[in-house]
């Protein structure tokens, strides 16, 4: 019998590309625990296995152990697919957007347009030479996934800052596989304010374009590191669903990082949906301070209360390594202390526990709604359903 592929089998690692010591796809911390009855148990693992699980935002790929050689890692344009990992997931599908803020294949300034195309080619090529991971482009490889019983990966971009002014580079990204793109992160571009801006000047003329644009081509539109006018003004512009991949509600934790409720609102009103987030210290609460899966899940009540369950889902923005350890290496590109000032007072933690990394996300979250007394025509919708939903409006 064949061992199980690892990224990149076809060349020889410290030969062909440098090779890294990764974090490991099981068991990098203690498993989540929570008291949960054997006979809830088996029906979250059933719901779970016979349904279509979408998770909005997720990186499912391995890290370095040591988060210092991040940059150089990446500057390799081999991100590693944790494919042992997605394959005991639960998930079915899972949007993917590569090195976002990180990207410095051959620079040391992210998003740039060459840097994207090494990214793009380069997973692809590795997900080419195994069987069990497939690259998603329309609803049908959805479907295919989830009665195939592999796992599909949406690629994305965090933000539209490659594109520059150039709006056809659009139709280039969807051409090579991409189909859903942020409009800003964090700092303003072309298109439009990121929620660093302190002068918040919303969508641009070029960014009406191009939203116009993503909904002719068929590409989901993300506003979760947008400014609140940008995203409200994106949901104004766009005539189809938008997203919100990885967020939460402000009402909750009061940070630029989370949405207000005019925006969370807006977002429902396209038909879109809200992906709940759980990178480390961002979807805090009160009531939940210490970082964990219960934090996230005030968000997620709070905004099924206020737009209702059909706009609502799950991006828990994790990855298989040291998340806390990426933010404080990336903090001056990812903008992770500016986004907190001004914000309440939390303890930090080494990491959250119950949504680690996305091998034991969606377990937890199911076992969770099963606890809570969803029904399970509500758990199928928030597990993927209602994004399923959006795209079929997106994805024409």
């Amino acid at each position: 019998m064949r061992d199980p592929y690892v990224s990149y089998d076809y060349l020889s690692a410290g030969i062909d590309f440098p090779k890294f010591e990764l974090a490991p796809e099981f068991d990098r911390v203690p498993p989540y625990t929570a008291e949960i009855s054997s006979e809830d148990k088996v029906r979250a693992a059933q719901l779970l296995r016979e349904n279509i699980v979408i998770s909005l935002h997720d990186h499912p790929v391995r890290f370095p152990n040591d988060m210092r050689q991040t940059p150089e890692y990446n500057r390799t344009g081999r991100q590693h697919t944790a494919f042992a990992g997605l394959a005991a997931s639960g998930m079915t599908v899972v949007f993917d957007n590569m090195m976002d803020g990180t990207a410095c294949v051959t620079g040391n300034a992210p998003w740039r347009w060459l840097d994207i195309i090494t990214d793009l080619g380069m997973r692809q090529a590795d997900i080419a030479h195994q069987d069990d991971v497939i690259v998603v482009r329309t609803l049908a490889d959805i479907d295919y996934a989830h009665q195939a019983k592999k796992v599909g990966v949406v690629f994305g971009l965090e933000a539209a800052t490659p594109i520059e002014n150039e709006i056809d580079r659009l139709d280039v990204l969807f051409g090579l596989g991409v189909r859903q793109i942020g409009i800003a992160y964090s700092d303003a571009n072309a298109l439009g304010s990121g929620l660093n801006e302190t002068t918040d000047g919303g969508l641009t003329a070029f960014g009406k374009h191009a939203v116009h644009r993503m909904n002719q081509l068929g590409l989901a539109i993300d506003i979760s590191h947008s400014s609140d006018q940008t995203g409200l003004d994106v949901c104004a512009t766009s005539e189809r669903p938008v997203f919100m991949t990885h967020a939460g509600a402000r009402a909750i934790w009061d940070t630029p990082r989370m949405k207000p409720d005019d925006v969370l609102r807006a977002v429902a009103e396209t038909g879109g949906v809200i992906g709940m987030s759980a990178a480390p210290h961002t979807t805090l609460s009160h009531a939940h301070p210490k970082h964990n899966i219960l934090s996230v899940m005030d968000h997620f009540l709070y905004c099924l209360d206020l737009v209702g369950i059909e706009h609502v889902a799950f991006g828990p923005d994790t990855l298989y390594g040291d998340h806390v350890g990426l933010h404080t290496v990336f903090g001056h590109l990812l903008k992770i202390g500016a986004a907190a000032v001004g914000g309440p007072t939390f303890e930090k933690v080494e990491y959250v526990d119950g949504l680690e990394n996305p091998t034991e996300n969606f377990g937890n979250i199911c076992e969770w709604l099963v606890q809570q007394g969803f029904s399970d025509t509500e758990i199928v919708a928030v597990l993927g359903g209602n994004i399923h939903r959006a795209l079929e409006k997106i994805w024409i």
